[in-house]
This record gives structure tokens, sequence and C-alpha cells, in this order.
């Protein structure tokens, strides 16, 4: 979008702090909030509308739109802290979630005063230039009918096929006591498909998606042709595949492929609420080698156009650009408000909230591990056999552990330095911080993957996540061959 057109995003979020809630209402909550001792209060507003669309076996199944509006009152005293919500965003409905804030928040201390709100604020990390909310359903469904046409067209073994529209646009203010008065508009649209190839070794499936923190442009930029062709192929290939080995061997994973690993199994030990509980593996290593040292991981909710980003976190701070592992040694956690405040130090931008009903906490944004400079054909070249992972699936991990499983979505066999057959039935089983030290090959050719939502604590918040292709020496694939 031009200039002018994030000026007209910048100015409906700006109103709806100054229009939908008048400033003088939101000095006069968080005054209400701090009256029983509090010593830091918070209000998050948020206006959030959406809409979906589901294809399956030839139909629209499911078409809604909807929207949620409502703000969230925090107060904090010493470790304790106070919550309440409301959908009522009126003076009276909002002074009465302070109130009862407040209560679950008391202290025989002075009353905290409420600095001088000063309006903040953070560059969008990318442009809208269409709202999906101007967009007519109907172009919405056309998506879906042309992604179903393309998939069934690639075989007549694809037998089932659906595909999936969701957008969103979701506005927020948040104000505290400190002075913080910061808006931010965030526009998701997401689209993805999954194929069904029957054949002689029964059912497979294969999935693509795409989504960016932009508008209705993202079908100008990426195809659902192309998607559908990719999900189609993917679950095609599987039928001809081979039970997957098992046992310790090299694995390289292929760039973009491999980013959900990386976040499950290491990036939310790298979470400071999760540090602070000891529920880490690397809790106290701050400075410590973690991994070979061609690993530099990184987490940037500034990414443009990648799913994670934003201007603001759901606390007010500035989306940054946070190196937590640089070449190999532990430098940083990812911290919110509230565990950086104990610390006395500044939030590294990762506080984050499903919505205005839930408390915010240490999340992560775009996670990924930064290029490297071999050629990822020589990677292949230099590894006789193994297993090539070109997407990894859904997985578990027990973060204090780093001990994870996860399941290979699509991936081949590496012989004689060539990838050959592909492989089905086959998961990744380690446990992370081994496999970072276990990295002994990274490629240049960095890729972020699809976007995803990573939950925590029942909360669930949009991520991206990213690697190039890279070696893990040894690690034990659990597959079904003899």
């Amino acid at each position: 979008m031009s200039d002018r057109g994030n000026e007209l995003l910048r100015s409906t979020i700006v109103n709806m702090g100054t229009t939908m809630i008048d400033q003088e209402i939101i000095e006069k909550t968080l005054t209400e909030a701090l009256k029983t001792g509090g010593e830091f209060a918070e209000v998050f507003v948020e206006d959030k509308q959406s809409s979906s669309a589901y294809f399956d076996d030839g139909k629209v199944e499911e078409l809604t739109s909807g929207r949620d509006r409502g703000a969230g009152i925090r107060v904090v005293v010493g470790d304790t802290t106070g919550f309440a919500h409301t959908a009522d965003l009126s003076e009276r409905g909002l002074v009465a979630a302070a109130k009862s804030a407040a209560a679950a928040a008391r202290s025989a201390g002075k009353q905290t005063m409420v600095e001088e709100l000063v309006t903040a604020t953070a560059p969008f990390p990318n442009s809208v230039e269409v709202l999906p909310e101007d967009v007519e359903k109907v172009k919405k469904v056309e998506l879906l009918i042309r992604a179903d046409e393309t998939a069934r067209n690639q075989s007549s073994s694809i037998t089932q096929v659906s595909a999936r529209y969701g957008d969103s646009r979701r506005r927020i203010l948040v104000a505290n006591s400190d002075g913080v008065l910061a808006t931010d508009d965030q526009v998701r649209t997401l689209f993805s498909v999954a194929c069904v190839a029957t054949g002689d070794t029964g059912m497979q499936t294969g999935r693509e998606s795409t989504g960016r923190p932009i508008g209705f442009e993202l079908f100008d930029e990426c195809h659902v042709e192309e998607l559908a062709e990719r999900a189609a192929q993917r679950a095609l290939t599987k039928l001809n595949a081979r039970p997957a080995p098992s046992g310790a061997m090299p694995v390289v994973i292929g760039s973009g492929g491999g980013g959900v690993l990386f976040h499950e199994a290491c990036g939310h030990g790298l979470e400071a609420d999760l540090v602070k509980k000891q529920a880490s593996v690397f809790a106290g290593r701050i400075g410590e080698r973690v991994a070979s040292e061609l690993v530099t991981l990184i987490d940037d909710g500034t990414m443009s156009k990648e799913w994670g980003a934003f201007a603001i976190d759901d606390e007010g701070r500035p989306a940054q650009k946070n190196v937590l592992i640089k070449e190999g040694t532990l430098v940083d956690y990812m911290w919110d408000g509230l565990r950086s405040r104990s610390q006395g130090r500044s939030s590294s931008g990762n506080g984050r909230r499903q919505n205005y009903q839930v408390l915010p906490m240490v999340r992560m944004t775009n996670t990924y591990i930064a290029n490297g400079e071999t050629d990822p054909s020589d990677i292949i070249a230099d590894t006789p056999k193994g297993v090539y992972v070109a997407h990894l699936g859904g997985g578990q991990v027990n973060t204090a552990t780093g001990d994870f499983v996860f399941g290979m979505t699509e991936a081949y066999l590496i012989e004689g330095g060539k990838i050959t057959a592909p492989i089905r039935e086959g998961n990744l089983i380690g446990n992370g911080p081994e496999v970072l030290n276990q990295i002994d090959a990274l490629g240049n050719d960095f890729r972020m993957g699809s976007p995803g939502t990573c939950g925590k604590d029942g909360q669930g918040v949009p991520v991206g996540d990213g690697t190039p292709t890279l070696r893990v020496q040894s690690m034990t694939v659990g597959g079904t061959a003899a």
C-alpha cells in the first residue's frame, strides 16, 4: 500500500483509542486500577473481525464471519496479578473491570500514580493494499473452487480435496501506568489446500498453505493453483514411497521445511517464563555454548510479510529482532513485560496474547536459524547415506528436557550422495539441544516455512519459522521398514 494507505490504517486504529474509548476514560480506568496499591496497571483493547470459507468434496461446507470486541485490565503487585476482562467498553464497564482486577492485587503500599500517556508509534512491518473485509465473499469462494479443480486435475488418484480461506483484521490499543499508549492494526490472510491420494498403499495425504500479514493482494503474489498442485503431488508421491528406515543416521532438513522442529524443541525453552520456572533445559546458561558454532538462532517480529510479524506486541512494545543464540553461544532469552520488570530490564517485544480475555505471556514471533555459507547440493553430495526431510509435520516436545518426536510429511532417502526414493510413515526422534550441537553443515538457501499457530497454555498465536538446508550428523529415525 502507498504511504497514504498506511496512514489510513494508522488513523483508523488511533481513532479507536480517541473515539471508541476516549483517552480521558483510559486514564480514569488506570487510576481506578491502582487504587488498592497496585504497582502497575494496563488496559488492553481489542477489536477483531474475521471471515473464513471451507470447501470440501466439491461444495462449500462453511462460510462464516464474526467480530469480537472488548478489553482486558491487568493489575500487578509483586508476583501477584489481578485480571478482569469485559465486552462493555463504556466508562462504567471499564471502571468496573478495573475494580475487579484491583481487588485481586492489593497492597498496603502507597498508591502508584499513572504517568502521562504518550502515544508511541512503531513502523508497520509491511503494507496492506486490499483489506479483505472489502472483498466480496464470492471472490473468496472462487479461490477455493480453482484450487479444488487444479488438485483433482493432477490425477484420478486424488480422491479428496479440501481447501480453506481465512482472513482477519485485529486492531489493538495498549495503555499502561508507565505512560505507554500504543496501537496496531494487524491484517492477516491465509489459504490452505489438503489432498488425499488413494492407491495400492492405501490413502496418502499432502498439504500446502500460504499466509502473510497482508491483505487480499496475497493472491497476486501466491497463486492457489500452484499451492493445489504441490499439495496433490505431495500426496501422489507418497503412493509410491517406501516405508521409512529405522535407527540413527544423518538427517538433512531442507530449507524452510524444518523450522517447526527448532521452534518447538528449542524456541519454547528460550522463553523467559519457562526459564524462570526452571522448566527449560536452557535455564541459567547465558554465555554458555549450547549449539554448533554454525548456529545463530533469531526471533524477529519485524520480518516483512512473515506470519508472526506485527508493529507492537500485546503489551505495547515495538516488535524487535532478537538474537538468542549467536554462533553457538546462548546470549539471551525472549522477554515479556512482566518477566522483564522483575529483572530490571526491557521487554524484547515478545509479550503476546490470543485475545483480550487472557493475560499476555512470553511467545515467539518469527523464529529461525540464520543462513549459512554452503551450497545445499554440496551438503547432499557429502552425505553418503541418510534421510532428506523436505517437510515436517506436528509433534510433541518436553521443554524441560528438549526431547521431541516429529512426523515427516515429505521425506526421501539419501543414497550415494543423491536424493532418491520417497519414504513414508516416519518420525524424527531426538533432543533439541543435542540436535543444535549435531548440526555440521548449514546451507546458503534460507527460507521461511508455512504459516503456523503456536499453542501454549491454551492460547494460540500466529508464528513463523524457517531454516536454510542443514545437516544433523546423527538423529534417530523411527520408521516401519524391516
